[in-house]
């Protein structure tokens, strides 16, 4: 017990024996009571506490973090590094240690990850290369590091829970280093899809269609009419009622648009992150899939790599 605690106890026991009108031989009596009476003190002053959000946003390019109040409004300054070269899991942890370290308290993380996530499980990165990705407890390991708990989920559903309506069916493009992909139907998140690296044109996925390396390759007006030719296939296949493109490279994109498209803020990349927390995500987050590292004698393939 910490001096601090005696301290407050003692005062508390003090007070009560006053109060009593300091009765004889209930010196233990009175110190449990101050105990008791503290802790639902306590209790109370943490129950009237915003919770703070550490919102992170994990990128081809750069790590971003920002602190954020129960609404999702960043609280100081977004904090900001590049991405390590190479992007293993030890360097991008290690570097996220240092971003946030001057941030400020925070109660519970939430991460945007840019590749299939499940159950806080990373199962692919494409866009941070094949450094040992495959099969990695991110979650597992953010939460030893900042030892409070971790959501993670793919960067694109995290984008388009800061920005969709909640109604119909809405779909969400993140523009980036590659790109991101979600679909939401009625403020539910749908099962993911690699949208980024499906085939959209001879060998080329969408990642190579229209992510970062094509945009400097091509320019800026040639991107931006596969970016048309890119909308024009999303609302064929997915049939949306609205569309948002978000992403580092979403700024780029030239009205006129669809009237059902929309450009939202790349700051939605971490205020999303909030949004995690919300009861309608907890079956989402409840989920341990096969591919876990507690199963990974399950793994449906022999010789998958485990870090």
């Amino acid at each position: 017990m910490s001096d601090n605690r005696h301290a407050q106890i003692s005062e508390r026991a003090y007070a009560i024996w006053e109060r009593e009108g300091r009765p004889e031989g209930q010196d233990q009596l009175h110190w449990e009571r101050a105990i008791r009476e503290l802790d639902v003190a306590e209790s109370e002053e943490r129950s009237t506490v915003e919770m703070l959000t550490l919102g992170i946003d994990i990128g081809g390019s750069h790590l971003k973090a920002a602190i954020l109040d129960e609404a999702g409004v960043m609280q100081g300054v977004e904090g900001r590094v590049k991405t390590p070269s190479p992007a293993t899991p030890a360097s991008v942890v290690d570097a996220l240690g240092k971003l946030v370290h001057s941030l400020g308290h925070f109660d519970r993380v939430s991460i945007g990850f840019p590749g299939v996530v499940r159950g806080g499980v990373i199962l692919t990165a494409p866009t941070l290369g094949a450094h040992g990705w495959t099969v990695y407890d991110m979650g597992e390991a953010m939460t030893a590091l900042l030892a409070k708990p971790v959501r993670i989920l793919n960067d694109a559903s995290v984008q388009g829970l800061g920005v969709i309506k909640g109604s119909g069916l809405e779909c969400v493009l993140t523009m980036g280093t590659g790109m991101g992909f979600a679909l939401f139907y009625d403020g539910h998140l749908a099962p993911h899809l690699e949208m980024s690296r499906h085939p959209i044109r001879k060998n080329k996925t969408y990642n190579d269609f229209v992510g970062n390396a094509a945009l400097e390759k091509i320019g800026k007006k040639r991107w931006r009419k596969r970016m048309r030719e890119v909308i024009e296939i999303m609302a064929t296949v997915v049939n949306y009622d609205l569309l948002y493109i978000g992403g580092g490279n979403a700024r780029h994109i030239k009205p006129p648009l669809p009237g059902n498209v929309r450009l939202v803020a790349n700051s939605a990349g971490i205020t999303g992150g909030v949004r995690l927390w919300d009861a309608r995500m907890d079956e989402t987050f409840s989920e341990r899939p096969p591919f876990a590292p507690s199963l990974r004698g399950s793994l449906p393939w022999p010789n998958a790599p485990l870090s």
